[in-house]
């Protein structure tokens, strides 16, 4: 069985809202379930394709600032 991940993941979401994306990511979120992980991963693969240069530096300045130890 040949499964593509990513195809899954994007197929599965092709018809969502605003409010069901939200949705999606605060559910995985809140979960924290290790299997929703990858799921996170091509949502933010979509994100950062297509992004400005612009857009990336602020998202790369946020996560920075997200993952600083306190």
């Amino acid at each position: 069985m040949d499964l593509n991940l990513r195809e899954a993941i994007l197929k599965n979401v092709s018809d969502n809202k605003k409010d069901d994306l939200e949705e999606t990511i605060v559910d995985a979120i809140t979960s924290g379930e290790e299997k929703m992980l990858p799921g996170l991963g091509v949502l933010f693969e979509q994100i950062w394709q297509s992004s400005s240069p612009v857009e990336k530096e602020s998202l790369l300045e946020k996560l920075e600032g997200a993952v600083q130890v306190s």
